[in-house]
């Protein structure tokens, strides 16, 4: 299933709307926020699909049924440009266990890439809501090699992706390897993709745009 949070105005469109806007992004504190802010907005979303129970809780005056989450979710992320959209995760699942994922394309003299996994740590997944959040989705290999790394730490209950702009490709690719057993959750979607495998129009680079320039590996 997926969801493209864009199709109706809110909030989330107008900061999807400055994270593209060039003459914002130069200030890299907003654009940080922006992406925690979007976090926020899809956690509360993917909260009104997990599973929950109820629970009695004592009040000063008495007792209430209340509906809380059945278990906490675990939250992962791909280093370095996901941690101000899995902060906003975390900002809403406070309680949540948590993961991380060294993932990069490697580029190649003549304009490919592969991707390199260099680093995991996360807790068990078995029976668990795995929620992994990547501020672009383009061509969907460096989240489909990050999902097949975290499988290795047991299979989850339900597995959501979370993205602030996917590319069609990118998530038909995602489809393609996971099927039915996967939640998309996208701020927008674009539906061109370069030949370098960068999104149209997008944004740009999120981790340099969140945390500066790198030389480019």
């Amino acid at each position: 299933m997926v969801t493209n949070l864009s199709a109706k105005h809110s909030l989330l469109t107008n900061w999807i709307s400055e994270i593209r806007n060039t003459e914002v992004q130069t200030d890299r504190m907003r654009f940080r926020r922006n992406l925690e802010r979007i976090g926020e907005a899809i956690a509360f979303e993917i909260s009104k699909t997990l599973p929950w129970e109820e629970k009695e809780i004592q009040t000063p005056l008495g007792i209430h049924i209340s509906k809380v989450l059945k278990q906490q979710p675990v939250l992962a992320t791909i280093l370095r440009a996901g941690l101000p959209l899995h902060q906003g995760l975390l900002n809403y699942f406070d309680k949540a266990d948590n993961a991380f994922i060294s993932a990069y394309r490697k580029h190649h003299r003549d304009g490919s890439f592969e991707i390199n996994l260099e680093y995991l740590s996360t807790p068990s997944l078995d029976d668990r809501v795995l929620i992994l959040c990547d501020p672009m989705l383009a061509t969907g290999s460096s989240l489909v090699s990050a999902l097949q790394a975290l499988k290795d730490s047991g299979n989850p209950l339900q597995i959501h992706v979370v993205s602030a702009i996917a590319a069609s490709a990118g998530i038909e690719y995602v489809l393609r390897e996971f099927g039915e057993r996967i939640y998309i959750w996208c701020g927008d979607i674009d539906d061109e993709l370069t030949a370098r495998g960068y999104i149209v129009p997008g944004l740009g680079d999120a981790g340099d745009l969140a945390f500066g320039p790198k030389t480019q590996s």
